[in-house]
């Protein structure tokens, strides 16, 4: 059984080998062609399949939505009973079909032409390279650049000759031992779905702190959590003014609730006072640092952190310097906001 398991995923492998040396060289202008189709596309790419190409199409609509590409689902038969509807001038249609005869999908074709939205395949027909054709003398450099890369001269599919861009999804063989079963295809689809998105992602300029802004939920989105999601601000942030009497400093620390308040001149940040202060404070000078004042007692250019940074980032620093809080600051050193380490415990950093 386990050399059964073995042959699967080698067959797979090796479809996946051969879609890359296609991507690499017969399919690379075809495929250059989806990605322009897509990163120009002032609508959304709706993904479509029937059965398992249906799921890989839901989920490479999914992961082009995370990584900075407008996406959705469109189920085929709900289309022709009313969701055809989501389909808009402006859009991209992905349509994913091993055979090119997917009934339900060739229905779709019509109102697709109608709209003019442009239509890329994911087919098993093995589309070779064909010898661009002879230019006409007046066409122009845009003529050429919105001509169709399928160079297939006669696709064995309806779906990938009615395409504007038919990309290769073929194999050798199934990895089911009957050979009917969708395994190396969908795997081959669902593999040509994610260099599809990954591209356009580097194309965009997709970086992290974007990753982090579409995944807010979940595990992830709490380890991508940025410091302005968690600090305290406003009546919860403990503030006094640099001549404030350490009574009041001490009541403003105990209402807080925080174990530190910032010493704030106008809006700047000009130090902080710490639980850890002032008991060194009192060690050192009994109760007559009752008599101090915040500007007296302060520890001065405490350590800051910008609101956009990361969690992570956030208790890097403290780890650092061995303190359980940080002051959150513009650029100007303005005093917005305040970062504790109880805070950090909801991201599942701590």
């Amino acid at each position: 059984m386990s050399n059964i398991g073995e042959l699967a995923v080698r067959i797979e492998a090796e479809a996946l080998r051969a879609l890359a040396d296609r991507i690499a060289g017969p399919m690379a202008s075809a495929f250059q062609r989806a990605v322009d189709l897509m990163f120009y596309c002032a609508g959304r790419v709706v993904v479509t399949g029937m059965g398992k190409s249906g799921l890989i199409a839901r989920k490479i609509a999914a992961t082009l939505s995370s990584t900075g590409t407008p996406a959705l689902y469109l189920h085929p038969v709900e289309a022709l009973h009313g969701d055809l509807g989501m389909v808009v001038r402006g859009d991209v249609v992905l349509a994913l079909s091993a055979s090119g005869e997917t009934e339900e999908i060739l229905a779709l074709l019509a109102t697709i032409k109608r709209l003019q939205v442009p239509l890329i395949a994911m087919t098993g027909d093995e589309i070779g390279e064909a010898p661009a054709p002879k230019a006409k003398a007046k066409s122009t450099a845009a003529d050429k650049s919105v001509r169709s890369t399928r160079v297939s001269s006669t696709p064995a599919s309806t779906l990938a000759a009615a395409s504007d861009v038919a990309l290769d999804c073929s194999i050798a063989e199934e990895a089911c031992s009957l050979g009917l079963a969708p395994t190396a295809s969908t795997t081959t689809m669902l593999a040509l779905g994610d260099a599809l998105a990954v591209t356009l992602s580097e194309k965009r300029g997709f970086k992290e702190e974007d990753f982090a802004n579409l995944h807010p939920g979940g595990k992830l989105g709490k380890r991508l959590a940025r410091v302005a999601s968690l600090m305290h601000s406003g009546e919860a942030l403990p503030q006094v003014g640099p001549q404030t009497k350490m009574p009041d400093v001490i009541y403003e620390m105990s209402r807080k609730k925080l174990g530190v308040t910032a010493v704030v001149e106008g809006e700047k940040l000009v130090g902080i006072i710490s639980d850890g202060d002032l008991r060194r404070l009192l060690e050192k000078r009994g109760k007559d640092v009752l008599d101090l004042t915040a500007s007296e007692a302060m520890t001065k250019n405490p350590q800051t952190i910008t609101p956009d940074e990361f969690a992570a980032t956030a208790l890097a620093l403290m780890e650092e310097k061995k303190i359980t809080s940080l002051m959150v600051v513009d650029g100007e050193s303005h005093l917005i906001g305040l970062v504790h380490l109880h805070d950090l415990w909801s991201t599942e950093l701590v």
